[in-house]
């Protein structure tokens, strides 16, 4: 059998395909944040780090984030498909923890939750005001997922009535069944409730739960982004102190879905997150929209841990249990997609893939 990611391109292609041949296209993006531990004396240079990315072909910049120590990979917006945007966060977790070590920084931390990462707490009532409380920050890591779709000709389908509204709806029902893929270790249940756990509340924005809306952790972005402000607005005219005093809105270029829920993780694989988005996005195009729970409007918890707890299935079983992902896959690129060489085990192409990815979850057995 192909190793994941084979299987994974081969798929992606498959989907890429079948969206041309009916007039469309998927546009996606992904965000990846991280920290790093480093000497107080040294200053990272994001430009250098930048332009050896640029060299190396990768359509993405590193920017410093909010925390301390903490950092943001963020894709262009260059028209990339969704495979090659897959192979750049791919490429890009390879070489990041590299190109940050030339910067003198001793370690680079693709992770769920950097713990003890910061300090400082926020003083009661306020957005960016510090106490002289110095307690520790266990800072949370996230993959964001962004997604739009367009026919050929560069219209966007976000704007069109109902669409990204399905679309968004798609992905609320498929998040629970399929966190294992975007919550690939322990770790990143973790980093879902850090802010209740240790109280973190003020100073952590990160999603907790399947939510939608604008602000949530499926969130839409139409005309109105997740701080209520105005979307693809582009400043024409300033004033002497810099201040916009015009600027022309444009928010059909900038509409899409952000799937926020994904942790940072060195187990988080890009090709499968795409499979994932792509398999949303057909059946919002074919009027599908996902039954994985008993009413329409609620999508359930997500799982506390990778594995089953006394009152709960875990990420594993909800994954393995539930048929959406590969009976998608399937039902899109049906046996004739599969190569000669694969069809004598017998497993369609979407159970081959499906069955390749538990296989990195089995506990191996302990012999005495």
């Amino acid at each position: 059998m192909k190793s994941l990611n084979k299987q994974a391109v081969t798929i992606i292609t498959g989907l890429e395909d079948h969206l041309q041949q009916r007039g469309f296209k998927a546009l996606i993006h992904f965000e990846l944040e991280g920290c790093y531990q480093k000497p107080n004396q040294i200053k990272v240079d994001y430009q250098a780090i930048n332009d050896t990315l640029r060299q190396l072909n990768i359509a993405g910049e590193v920017v410093a984030e909010y925390w301390s120590n903490q950092w943001e990979y963020v894709s262009l917006f260059q028209g990339q498909s969704p495979l090659q945007e897959a192979y750049n966060l791919s490429r890009a977790m390879q070489v990041l923890p590299k190109l940050f070590a030339k910067q003198g920084v001793t370690k680079t931390l693709i992770k769920p939750v950097v713990w003890a990462g910061d300090t400082g707490r926020l003083a009661t009532g306020c957005r960016n005001i510090f106490s002289l409380d110095t307690a520790a920050v266990h800072i949370p890591n996230a993959v964001q997922i962004n997604v739009s779709v367009q026919d050929l000709t560069g219209k966007s389908l976000m704007i069109a009535a109902g669409f990204a509204e399905h679309l968004q709806e798609n992905l609320l029902q498929t998040s629970r069944v399929s966190s294992l893929i975007y919550l690939p270790e322990e770790e990143a249940f973790e980093r879902l409730a850090l802010k209740f756990k240790y109280g973190l509340v003020a100073e952590l924005c990160s999603p907790i739960d399947i939510s939608g809306g604008h602000q949530g952790s499926i969130a839409l972005y139409r005309d109105i982004g997740k701080h209520n402000q105005k979307m693809g607005e582009t400043p024409l005219l300033y004033d002497t102190k810099d201040n916009v005093i015009a600027s022309a809105e444009n928010w059909h270029k900038t509409a899409r879905i952000e799937h926020r829920l994904g942790a940072s993780s060195v187990a988080y694989n890009p090709y499968l997150n795409v499979i994932y988005t792509l398999l949303n996005v057909i059946d919002t195009l074919d009027g599908t929209i996902v039954a994985e729970q008993e009413q329409s409007n609620s999508y359930g918890q997500l799982p506390n841990s990778l594995y089953d707890q006394a009152s709960a299935l875990g990420a594993i079983s909800l994954f393995a249990q539930s048929d959406w992902f590969e009976r998608t896959i399937d039902r899109v690129l049906p046996q004739s997609h599969l190569p000669s060489d694969e069809i004598a085990t017998h497993l369609t192409l979407g159970q081959q893939i499906k069955q390749s990815y538990l296989q990195q979850f089995q506990q191996p057995l302990v012999t005495i």
